[in-house]
């Protein structure tokens, strides 16, 4: 009688903690911003190039045994890679390029299918690059608590990717 009352109420309280993380944010947005020393047009034809890309890919730098392969046209709409390493497997696509920036469509299985973007626009001598991915969570009780933990995951990669768009631009 014990052990089903044990079981009961763990039961219930595992029940009630997978209900409370519907009340965590479905959507996700992880945001980085840097100012780089270049023109928006520079810093937008390398990354709407699947080849460019990788002179500023952040997860080659984390994963030096990361594979690419490059698929589509050189750059623009299509232009893509598809990536395999130790933070997981996917396809990069370019979806949409424009005077101001370049959005990608990410496969990642059943990790989900994020969207990211690079917007630059002029500042000063420079261009402020905002690198975003928005991603839905779903109704997964754990895609919902993963979701509040993206910022802390992807944020420095975006970090350093912009610190390696900066690099790139400047050699």
């Amino acid at each position: 009688m014990l052990l089903l009352q044990v079981l009961g109420s763990g039961a219930g309280t595992l029940a009630a903690l997978a209900a409370g993380t519907m009340f965590l944010r479905r959507r996700v947005r992880v945001e980085r911003v840097s100012v780089i020393d270049a023109a928006p047009a520079d810093i937008l034809a390398l990354a709407a190039s699947n080849a460019g890309y990788q002179k500023f890919n952040p997860y080659k730098k984390a994963d030096p045994a990361l594979k690419i392969e490059l698929f589509g046209p050189s750059s623009g709409v299509g232009s893509g890679f598809t990536f395999d390493g130790k933070d997981g497997k996917g396809t990069a696509v370019i979806s949409n390029v424009t005077a101001e920036r370049v959005d990608y469509a990410l496969d990642l299985g059943v990790m989900g299918k994020p969207q990211q973007s690079l917007v630059v626009v002029p500042d000063g001598k420079g261009s402020k690059v905002t690198w975003t991915m928005t991603a839905d969570m779903g109704m997964n009780p754990i895609g919902r608590v993963m979701g509040m933990l993206m910022d802390g995951i992807v944020g420095p990669t975006f970090e350093s990717g912009l610190k390696s768009l900066n690099a790139a631009l400047q050699s």
